[in-house]
């Protein structure tokens, strides 16, 4: 239950991002909260420091557009009425699977996705929670370390300039993203180091935004084509359309084939995808920016939730616990997902109860662990993405993965439990019940299908 007004409590959440804005939307039913930057956040759909990766596409998938949703209720008609769109899939969107097999579409779609810049997104929830008077925002601040010893952490210590001051809470929360420095925070407890891996396919991004072409600005379908991990180098690319009638435009490619940050360069490397359908797309777009590039696009993963010891008043979420390869778009939503995690858990036990951090970082896991075996399963194949081999058993998995895949092409009741999977309503040991594996095994299937379904009218609308 949440705790009482009468005996207010205090949480610091650090980082200023999409996980750090809805923990702290959550814990203002418990605390007064303090969200701890060390930027400044931009006034508006603005890039934001430090997060290269929202220059390029990001799809909120359905199990993250529920979450956002109970986490900030009518948060997704606002996101809408300022330019964003619910996607329907497999109605809005037309895919070529890693496999090589084109998915099909259908009228009667279940899931959705949400299609916006990451800068909006970050906006109207950054405005959001930060119009609640319990949420106060500390900008320029570094934390330094935890206070607190072994058993429980009591505040952190910061730095805002020049000046230094300890931050005293009944539970800080690491939403620091991939640079967040708990590893070494707990260290210095006395705590031992916890395990980590990371598989990296060395998978390089390059996005650019157009101007929508012809008349394709109003309901025109996302379009994905799908790196294969059994061919080296990889690569592929999405059309994501985006609000302000534009095109979200996101080519990758792994070591020895990643695009390049030249503009010249970029709808030639489209045009060499698995299938030229991008690059045909964007010959008669008009660019709005230069080509923006990344590689930080490593999995990587630490695994608190099986630490030996945990201190209580101290929990980690979001990308703080696993970054995962944005090519597959499951962060935001293991993120948002993570969050509700920490909302149930804290109105079961409250706030102070022994007990309570470790529960936070063990329900945390679940949703990561979904996100994470979904990428992980692919990428892990690359050449040099991991220290360690695939093993027989994700060799055997992927195998199997490759097949459901193929009957989710070729027979909708296996897509619509696939989307399921994929779009994080539904962990993966769904594709392994028995009406899937009937699907998959014996089910009845159409024939592939020979190039990507785009109407007429939609290719039509291309060139108008």
């Amino acid at each position: 239950m949440p705790d009482s007004a009468a005996s207010r409590r205090t949480a610091v959440v650090i980082g200023g991002g999409m996980t750090g804005m809805l923990a702290a939307a959550v814990l203002a039913e418990h605390a007064d909260v303090t969200l701890v930057e060390r930027d400044v956040l931009p006034d508006g759909p603005h890039p934001r420091k430090g997060l290269p990766q929202a220059r390029h596409a990001h799809v909120l998938w359905s199990g993250g557009v529920k979450a956002l949703e109970e986490l900030l209720p009518g948060v997704v008609d606002e996101l809408v009425g300022r330019g964003a769109r619910r996607s329907r899939i497999m109605t809005d969107l037309v895919s070529k699977a890693p496999s090589g097999q084109w998915f099909r579409r259908f009228h009667h779609a279940r899931h959705i996705s949400l299609l916006c810049s990451r800068d909006l997104l970050d906006s109207v929830v950054r405005a959001r929670v930060l119009a609640d008077r319990r949420v106060s925002l500390r900008q320029r601040t570094e934390v330094l370390s935890l206070e607190g010893d072994s058993g429980r952490v009591s505040g952190v210590r910061i730095r805002t300039g020049d000046t230094h001051a300890t931050l005293a809470a009944d539970l800080v929360v690491d939403a620091g993203g991939r640079g967040s420095r708990a590893p070494a925070w707990l260290r210095s407890l006395g705590l031992p180091p916890v395990a980590e891996r990371t598989v990296d396919a060395g998978l390089g991004y390059a996005s650019r935004i157009y101007r929508a072409p012809g008349t394709t600005a109003d309901g025109f379908p996302i379009v994905n084509v799908q790196a294969d991990p059994r061919r080296n180098p990889g690569r592929g690319g999405i059309i994501t359309p985006i609000e302000g009638g534009r095109w979200l435009v996101t080519l990758a490619g792994t070591r020895g084939g990643r695009p390049s940050a030249k503009n010249e360069e970029f709808v030639p490397f489209a045009l060499g995808l698995p299938h030229p359908v991008i690059g045909e797309l964007l010959a008669g777009a008009e660019p709005e920016t230069d080509v923006v590039t990344t590689r930080s696009t490593a999995n990587k993963r630490r695994y608190y939730e099986k630490a030996a010891r945990w201190p209580d008043g101290f929990a980690v979420l979001g990308e703080a616990v696993a970054g995962y390869n944005p090519v597959y778009g499951h962060g935001l939503s293991a993120a948002a997902q993570s969050v509700v995690a920490l909302r149930d858990v804290l109105r079961r036990h409250g706030l102070l109860a022994p007990g309570t951090s470790r529960r936070i970082q063990r329900a945390a896991a679940r949703p990561v662990e979904n996100a994470w075996n979904l990428a992980v399963g692919q990428d892990v194949f690359y050449p040099g993405a991991s220290d360690q081999p695939p093993t027989r058993l994700e060799k055997n998995l992927a195998a199997f993965v490759d097949r459901a895949v193929d009957a989710g092409s070729r027979n909708p009741h296996a897509l619509r439990i696939l989307l399921d999977v994929m779009s994080m309503e539904k962990p993966p040991a769904r594709l392994l019940m028995p009406d899937m594996l009937a699907l998959v095994y014996l089910g009845r299937k159409k024939p592939p299908l020979d190039g990507p379904p785009l109407t007429e009218r939609e290719r039509a609308a291309a060139t108008a």
